[in-house]
């Protein structure tokens, strides 16, 4: 069997453990992190003490380290892989079609053990080609296994030893043309099998193939039908921090150096004036300011550490205080960013900018800390993991996560604080809000547990910008719009968007986003103009998240003018309504940018 060959990012973000892949010549399981086999003489590492500290938490481990996935190895005896798959499912289809009296088309359902040489031998002796069966059953925690098919179609009766067909009543693969047929002449639909109230499929067993065979733990949950390749099979659990150093905690550092040697009473400017006289402590804190050291200070006393902070809060407080371009140092290290001239950029429409800022360097590093199927459970808006999200584990026992560092370039843009705050007193801004906070309740209704918290205006607001100039700077900047990303930064007195690239077979971009960042007004304006007219356009404008289908997360947003690669977007394409934005046809009075002229 050849060997399929994937990328380090691949394996982190979307075939990790537990990953159900097709591979040419059989169906698998994604083997867990046990299972995954490094050179024990350089084991690869990567550094990342910020995204360390919040992961430790998450998984609740005291020691912690990051790898990329290992690399297939060609010495000794030939090329092999070194991440180990399961062969999941163990049931079969055979590749034999038959016709019944009804005219309906049916194939023989066998298991593994049922097999010679990977074949089905008929009664005839004819060996058969199979395919894995693409209906297995999972539940919420994450484990998955075979459909117990002799019970899907006979109930709790004996197990009948008869020859079970997979048979296909019509042509468009619907559920309900789809049954499971006994030669005893028991039958049930597939369609029954999706029913939770039916509970078909009976409870789970707590069953994790990837982490082995016959690896188990106490479960109980009522089990769902699952489609091995559908969307909602496997959701990674990622996490990711831009690598900026983090001006706080090299304070808290110094701080904590000089703690016992007499910081430790200062609790005022006076007392710190007075240590600062001290010669061993008056070199340590040279350079610091003392507001930097009285805040350190704080933080110290109350226990709290860089751990503490938010993800993105650093993110940003780097990016808005970048250093003008007109310095004469170049481009080095992970982080590099300078703000673009405001004569530059200037226009009316961009009087909401605060500052246009070019990240000519940047290093992202993207863990995966666990999985969940049916729904995901990403970070919230500020980039950290919810604690209490039922994640199934990436290995039995491992003090190590899979990650894969990523360089690249962005365009960072900074909007007026007093801008937006003025934005979010207006009437008919706070109307549509209802009608978004409305939307997210009744989504929150149907995902009962759900840990998710409604953004606020200023997220969707940003977030659909992010997406229309995310759309129009594509067209031009040399990459495709697929390999651009989002980074939204929506607390009180902070708000930004921060569009990336970035690669993790490279040590850099080709400059396109630095380049369209020297031009961006003109990308914004036709972001705006794009974002006022939708070609579902009266219906997209009149969407209202509460009245119509079941798109609750969103507001004026469709195909046609807000949706985007869910890999660019870090929220899976949710919280999005050009009205906030835009003027559209329907005229709410919402939006945040005047029209242009």
């Amino acid at each position: 069997m050849s060997t399929p060959q994937l990328r380090s990012s691949q394996v982190v973000t979307t075939f990790g453990p537990g990953a159900m892949v097709d591979l040419p010549e059989a169906s698998v399981i994604v083997a867990g992190l046990d299972n995954w086999h490094y050179d024990q003489n350089q084991i690869p590492l990567i550094q990342e003490p910020r995204l360390v500290e919040k992961l430790k938490r998450i998984v609740g481990l005291p020691t912690l380290t990051l790898r990329p996935p290992p690399p297939a190895s060609d010495r000794g005896f030939g090329f092999r892989p070194n991440i180990t798959v399961w062969r999941f499912p163990e049931w079969f289809i055979v590749q034999e079609t038959q016709v019944t009296k009804q005219g309906f088309r049916r194939r023989r359902l066998v298991h593994l053990n049922s097999l010679d040489g990977g074949k089905y031998r008929d009664a005839d002796g004819k060996k058969l080609s199979v395919v894995p069966v693409r209906f297995v059953r999972a539940c919420k925690k994450g484990h998955a296994g075979d459909i117990d098919w002799k019970a899907f179609v006979h109930g709790t009766s004996a197990p009948c030893p008869r020859d079970l067909w997979m048979e296909e009543r019509g042509t468009t693969g619907d559920l309900d043309e789809i049954w499971i047929v006994c030669d005893c002449g028991a039958q049930r639909a597939m369609s029954q099998a999706a029913r939770m109230d039916l509970k078909a499929l009976g409870s789970c067993n707590g069953l994790r193939p990837w982490l082995g065979p016959g690896t188990k733990e106490a479960c109980g949950e009522p089990n769902r039908l699952l489609i091995r390749s559908a969307s909602n099979a496997y959701f990674p659990q990622l996490m990711s921090v831009i690598s900026i150093p983090d001006l706080q905690s090299a304070v808290d550092e110094v701080v904590k150096s000089a703690w016992d040697a007499g910081l430790s009473i200062v609790d005022s400017p006076e007392k710190l004036a007075m240590v600062r006289q001290i010669p061993n402590l008056a070199v340590k804190l040279q350079g610091l300011e003392d507001s930097a050291i009285l805040a350190s200070i704080a933080r110290v006393r109350q226990g709290a550490s860089g751990a503490d902070r938010p993800v993105k809060e650093v993110e940003f407080e780097a990016l808005s205080e970048a250093k003008d371009e007109l310095g004469s140092d170049m481009p080095d290290g992970d982080f590099y960013a300078r703000a673009l001239p405001a004569a530059v950029w200037n226009a009316p429409w961009m009087s909401a900018i605060e500052r246009v800022v070019l990240v000519h360097r940047l290093r992202e590093v993207v863990a995966q800390v666990g999985f969940t199927r049916f729904e995901a459970a990403g970070p919230d808006i500020q980039g950290d993991l919810s604690l209490d999200v039922k994640r199934a584990p990436l290995a039995l026992d491992s003090s190590w996560l899979p990650a894969v560092e990523n360089r690249g370039e962005g365009i960072f843009l900074q909007l007026r604080a007093d801008s937006v705050n003025a934005w979010l007193q207006r009437p008919a801004v706070q109307q549509r809000g209802i009608q978004l906070a409305d939307g997210f309740q009744r989504w929150k209704a149907e995902h009962e547990g759900s840990s998710r918290e409604f953004p606020g205006l200023p997220y969707y607001m940003l977030h659909s910008l992010a997406h229309l100039l995310l759309t129009a700077i594509s067209l031009e900047c040399g990459y495709p719009a697929s390999s651009l990303r989002e980074r939204i930064f929506a607390v009180p007195d902070a708000y930004g968007i921060l569009i990336y690239t970035g690669s993790s077979d490279a040590e850099g971009t080709l400059g396109g986003l630095v380049v369209a960042a020297r031009d961006i007004r003109r990308h914004m304006r036709r972001a705006l103009e794009s974002g006022a007219l939708c070609s579902n356009d009266p219906v997209c404008a009149n969407h209202a998240p509460a009245r119509h289908d079941h798109q609750h997360l969103h507001g004026s947003a469709c195909h046609g003018c807000l949706l985007i690669a869910e890999t660019s977007c870090e929220q899976r394409n949710e919280f999005l309504d050009r009205a906030l934005v835009v003027p559209t046809i329907e005229a709410l009075g919402a939006e945040f940018f005047a029209p242009i002229s």
